[in-house]
């Protein structure tokens, strides 16, 4: 079943065209990963996504229903962060909150958004004790129980990171999306990093990566994009795009990868 689909999105920065007519589609459970060179227009399509940017031209649906369409103007704040809880972000420089533990991390926005529940006050011991059981459900999902008290500069990158990821699942989104998960990372510290995500892969969670790490694109993917100067250039499975391009310009991009 298809979950996501992205029509014609378009962005310009000034009089640079950073995406140009961007389409494709995602079905629930998949992984796509996106590729290119730094500068391909990838973060900038995770951002539109997010809404974080508002794509010039073009449309994005969610199970059928239209949630953005350049066409309309004029969304209020309230309707946007509505429409943006039907992604989760990790960003690649972590961005948790310094002042707040791991566990406080993960369970902040599920509180804020349970606050604004008619019946939060007549229901709130409930709603608390379901909020504290998910984010050590989540901790441990990503391996940091015994982190649970721990302050942002107490763990490592990759710690930090998963918490990352565990505070992105707490709102339950539709997609999941990282925008190069591993890059602030040391080499010895992506390979937790990516397991948690393999695991997410591996239990259907429906993903949009953003990747440097091709093998990585290539074991967990069931789609990759190659973006080029914000073109789609090739667009298919693991084995069509990496192992088979069709395109010259993939061709040279891979051959540029793997040269490193």
């Amino acid at each position: 079943m298809t979950i996501l689909t992205v029509d014609n999105i378009s962005k310009k920065f000034g009089t640079a065209e950073v995406l140009n007519n961007i389409s494709f589609s995602l079905d629930e459970g998949e992984t796509l990963a996106i590729i290119g060179a730094s500068g391909s227009g990838k973060t900038t399509l995770l951002r539109c996504m997010n809404f974080l940017e508002r794509p010039d031209t073009g449309v994005i649906n969610i199970r059928g229903e239209v949630l953005f369409d350049a066409a309309v103007k004029d969304e209020s704040s309230e309707e946007i962060r509505k429409k943006r809880l039907h992604f989760g972000l990790v960003f690649q420089s972590f961005n948790l909150f310094p002042q707040y533990t791991a566990f406080q991390n993960i369970t902040l926005a599920p509180e804020l958004a349970a606050k604004r529940q008619p019946d939060f006050k007549n229901r709130k011991k409930d709603i608390m004790e379901a909020i504290y059981a998910d984010g050590m459900e989540l901790l441990e999902q990503v391996g940091l129980t015994n982190k649970c008290d721990f302050y942002p500069y107490q763990l490592s990158g990759g710690q930090q990171q998963r918490v990352a990821i565990a505070r992105a699942l707490a709102l339950r989104p539709d997609i999941l999306c990282f925008d190069e998960p591993t890059s602030a990372l040391d080499p010895e510290l992506t390979g937790e990093v990516l397991k948690v995500i393999r695991g997410l892969a591996a239990n259907n969670k429906t993903m949009v990566i953003v990747t440097h790490e091709m093998q990585f694109a290539r074991d967990v993917s069931d789609k990759i994009l190659f973006l080029d100067e914000g073109l789609i250039v090739e667009y298919g499975s693991p084995s069509e795009v990496i192992d088979n391009p069709a395109n010259e310009r993939t061709k040279r991009f891979l051959e540029r990868y793997y040269a490193n």
